[in-house]
C-alpha cells in the first residue's frame, strides 16, 4: 500500500502487516484474488470509530496488473455492502486524493463533506500521522487537507427516499383528485340524463 501509494505521489495512513491481518480474521476485509485463487488482486479494509457510529473502508489497494479494469470498483462496492451489512447504523466515508476512488464513492452514494461531518476519533486521527500531508492537516486544525472527505449517511439517504416517496405521492394524489372529481362529473351528468330523459 505504502508503496503504491509514493508511485501515486499521495499519501496513505500507514498500518503494521498485524494490523492488516487482525482485520483479515475478524472478517472485515475483502480480499480479491484471480480465479484461479493464484495471485492476489486486490484488498481493502473496515475501521470503526467513535463506538461503532462511523465506518472507514481503508487502504484500498488493486495490484498493478489489475488496475484500469474495474477491480477497483469491484472491491469498493464488496466492502462498502460488508460495511452496511455490519454496521447498519453507521456513517461510511472515507479520506481520498484519487479522482477514480472519489468517482466510485460517489456511484455508491456518498457525498464531500467538511471534516467537521467526519469522527473526531483522536485514535483515526492518529493514523494519519504516517501520511505525507499531516503538515498540512495539522497546521489547517484538522479542518482540511489534501484528501477529499466523503460520507455514506444511510439515515440521511432513507429520510430522503421517504421525502421523495412523499413527494411522488403528492404529485400522483393532485392526479388522483382530478380523476376523482372527473368521474364524479361524469357520473352526476349521466344521473341527470337518467333522471331526467
Amino acid at each position: 500500500m505504502e508503496s503504491s501509494a509514493k508511485a501515486r505521489g499521495t499519501g496513505i495512513a500507514k498500518r503494521t502487516p498485524e494490523y492488516i491481518e487482525e482485520k483479515m480474521l475478524e472478517g472485515k476485509a475483502v480480499i480479491a484474488f484471480t480465479k484461479d485463487d493464484k495471485q492476489w488482486a486486490g484488498f481493502c479494509y473496515i475501521e470503526t470509530w467513535s463506538h461503532h457510529k462511523y465506518v472507514a473502508n481503508s487502504g484500498l489497494i488493486v495490484a498493478p496488473d489489475f488496475r484500469k479494469s474495474g477491480l477497483a470498483k469491484e472491491i469498493k462496492k464488496k466492502i462498502f455492502d460488508l460495511s452496511i451489512k455490519k454496521y447498519p447504523d453507521a456513517k461510511i466515508f472515507g479520506l481520498t486524493t484519487g479522482l477514480a476512488v472519489m468517482k466510485i464513492n460517489s456511484d455508491l452514494g456518498y457525498e464531500p463533506v467538511t471534516y467537521s461531518e467526519l469522527t473526531q476519533d483522536e485514535d483515526f486521527w492518529k493514523g494519519c500521522r504516517s501520511c505525507v500531508n499531516f503538515d498540512i492537516l495539522t497546521s489547517k486544525e484538522r479542518k482540511n487537507c489534501l484528501c477529499t472527505a466523503m460520507l455514506y449517511d444511510a439515515d440521511e439517504k432513507k429520510s430522503k427516499k421517504k421525502k421523495n416517496k412523499f413527494l411522488q405521492f403528492s404529485k400522483y394524489s393532485k392526479i388522483f383528485e382530478r380523476l376523482t372529481q372527473m368521474k364524479k362529473t361524469i357520473f352526476l351528468r349521466q344521473q341527470r340524463l337518467k333522471d331526467n330523459p
